[in-house]
Order: structure tokens, then sequence, then C-alpha cells
């Protein structure tokens, strides 16, 4: 394939993965987020770095879990692929809603990812993923137990 022609590809393809990963998140669905990262994955999500796929999934699982519905949209995406691996990063905004919450049931975050990936023989996956949050607003409460 044309080098110009690999590279947009390259980059349809990683942005059409970060994608993919709020999609698997917002509807819960950990086949979908297996398809994201790579099994040995790490990710730092809010407090300290998790390894792998599994402890990924379960802090996801058990935030998210606890709502009626989350949204993840995201923007300003910027893609630089060396080869087969590249990094990634965009802004994100989510609304987080559980209508029990004391206080009122929502809360959003918003902020970056930054991701290191890599092409594998099943497409681009997520080699690292550092969230960082930027601003938040409303109830933080919606989270608690």
């Amino acid at each position: 394939m044309d080098p110009s022609l690999q590279k947009l590809v390259d980059e349809r393809s990683i942005i059409d993965l970060v994608g993919r990963y709020c999609w698997a998140i917002d509807n819960l669905d950990r086949p979908a987020l297996e398809r994201v990262f790579l099994p040995d994955a790490t990710a730092v999500l809010g407090s300290g770095e998790l390894q792998g796929r599994d402890a990924i999934w379960t802090r996801i699982h058990g935030v998210l879990s606890r709502l009626d519905t989350s949204q993840h949209v995201l923007g300003s995406h910027v893609v630089e692929v060396d080869g087969d691996t590249a990094r990634s990063r965009c802004y994100f905004v989510a609304q987080h809603v559980r209508q029990s919450a004391e206080g009122g049931p929502h809360y959003v975050v918003a902020g970056s990812y930054q991701d290191d990936v890599v092409r594998t023989p099943d497409g681009w996956r997520i080699k690292h993923r550092l969230l960082t949050t930027i601003w938040t607003e409303g109830n933080p409460r919606v989270f608690a137990d």
C-alpha cells in the first residue's frame, strides 16, 4: 500500500479503536473491551497503574456497573504512527447517570486519554492508557455504593 494511504488507514483505525473503547465501557461489554487492549496492557484510570486486561475490566466494571447509564464522547484526536507502534491522544467528556444518587443524578468528567498502541495480527491494540481528568461537574456521589 502507498505509505501515505497506509498512514491514513492506520490513523483511522486507531481513532476507531479509541471509539470502540467508549462503546465497550458504556455498554459494559467485556468481550468488546478485550478487543481494545493487549492481554498484558497497563492503564492508569484514576489511581494506580492497573496490570492486564482483567484488572482494567475489574476497575471499569466496578465503577460503571453502579450507574444507570454512562456516555463517553471523544474529540480532538491526534495520532502519530511509527511503523507498528503509535501514540494517540484525545479529549473526552463522560456523562455518568445514577437516578438514585443522593445529591443529584449527574456527574460529568472531562479529560484526556493518552495511549501507546501497537499493531497486532488482529489490528491495533492499546498497550498502555493514561486517563487524565481535566475538570468535573455535578455530583461525584453517583459512584457511591
